[in-house]
């Protein structure tokens, strides 16, 4: 368990440490913190901090998009250094209905952290634990994660956060697909493409600049890179692929499970 522990902690810096982190080796000595904050609460720096880390890495966007698209997320768990803002991740929450049943869908948003802070962990222990805490508020819903991966690291995650997702080579899960074909269509109708499984907006609405969007060459010998770059060839243009992930105990990796259960009734969006 140990060996698994310390091979996933590895994994999980190489991947990202979240959807939009990237490789980077961090300073452990820098005193990191996270907090959620419900979006409607955010006060005007912060929202302006948040709009400089998201414009240093991504290019064909805007500002406007940017907070237009915050106004469509419930939640936003930030990252400080040092009480100064460093990282950021987005999510919404809503109900589904699906195969005749409800279920809970985490939407993630935009993520960034600033390049000297590549590689930390705490952004993401504090996102798995915020999905035990959703999770406990209803236990007996499904709840699933869908993300629109447009960077190889994003999809990298993956390997570490779960043991099954859609798409993944090699493996089809029939339930998955058809769950990530039906959610693509009802909130992207117009530029979602069923056949390839991207959303394709036109004209982009955010893309990785270049020197973050390209694997190096011992990047592209990573579990799953080849892949992403295969399923999602436009992913320079700001071509998406649509993910889905069950966040459930069972489908959870050993270090994803000991932070999922440790999500606490105190661990909550500030008011």
């Amino acid at each position: 368990m140990r060996h698994d522990r310390a091979r996933e902690g590895r994994d999980a810096r190489r991947a990202g440490s979240l959807p939009g982190e990237q490789n980077h080796r961090v300073n452990e000595s820098v005193d990191y913190t996270c907090h959620i904050v419900s979006c409607a609460a955010l006060d005007d720096q912060t929202r302006r901090a948040m709009c400089e880390l998201y414009l240093s890495s991504y290019e064909a966007t805007t500002p406007e998009l940017f907070h237009a698209d915050l106004l469509g997320k419930d939640e936003v768990l930030l990252l400080h250094a040092s009480a100064r803002l460093v990282g950021f991740t987005t999510l919404r929450v809503f109900d589904e209905r699906w195969q005749g049943l409800d279920i809970r869908v985490v939407y993630s948003g935009d993520t960034v952290v600033e390049r000297a802070h590549w590689g930390q962990q705490s952004l993401s222990q504090h996102w798995i634990r915020r999905m035990g805490q959703i999770k406990r508020q209803h236990p007996d819903k499904r709840l699933v994660w869908l993300l629109l991966v447009k960077g190889h690291r994003t999809y990298r995650y993956l390997h570490v956060f779960a043991r099954t997702f859609h798409p993944r080579e090699a493996v089809h899960d029939g339930d998955l697909a058809a769950l990530a074909d039906h959610l693509a269509r009802q909130h992207w109708p117009v530029d979602y493409h069923p056949a390839s499984g991207l959303v394709e907006f036109v004209p982009s609405r955010g893309q990785l600049k270049q020197d973050l969007a390209d694997p190096r060459s011992d990047e592209l010998l990573r579990p799953g890179v080849a892949y992403f770059l295969q399923r999602n060839p436009g992913f320079r243009h700001g071509h998406e692929l649509v993910c889905v992930c069950d966040v459930e105990e069972a489908n959870m990796k050993p270090m994803t499970l000991r932070l999922f259960r440790q999500g606490l009734d105190v661990y909550r969006p500030e008011s």
